[in-house]
């Protein structure tokens, strides 16, 4: 893990700690927390309920993005936070499914520590399944990282 990553990763885990739901970070950050190598982390995608996200991204003196850009992926609120590492928050997080647009919704919740500070994490295997759910050939990449790890 880079400094800069772990820093950012810090500085999640602070301002996140105050969040009235749970939070998660996920994506090439979370395969990273999981103990795996990647070549590059390009941003810390944190997902969080769509009040959490905009306190958050005030807070932090966050931009709130449009939401409705992507044909894949869209969530109540959106914005990016200037870190070492980019952070791009999510709230209320949804995916398009053959059936329709489809809320994430993740089942378990692993702490991870870094710099004495908590993030959390989905599960390995549930991150398998998000990854595979995004379809994209950089997901899927990690996600395979991921099980070659376990």
């Amino acid at each position: 893990m880079t400094s800069a990553l772990a820093d950012t990763l810090g500085m999640v885990a602070e301002a996140a700690s105050g969040a009235s739901s749970p939070w998660w970070v996920i994506g090439s950050a979370a395969v990273v927390l999981h103990g795996c190598s990647l070549p590059h982390v390009q941003d810390v995608d944190l997902l969080m309920s769509a009040a959490d996200a905009e306190q958050l991204l005030r807070r932090v003196g966050g931009r709130l993005r449009p939401t409705d850009t992507d044909v894949r992926f869209r969530s109540r609120v959106f914005g990016n936070w200037d870190a070492p590492v980019p952070v791009e928050v999510f709230g209320g997080f949804a995916l398009a499914t053959p059936q329709g647009w489809r809320d994430v919704v993740l089942s378990t919740r692993e702490p991870v520590t870094i710099a004495g500070r908590k993030l959390f994490v989905p599960s390995a295997d549930e991150l398998v399944r998000l990854l595979r759910s995004f379809g994209r050939a950089k997901d899927l990449e990690r996600a395979r990282i991921l099980e070659s790890r376990r």
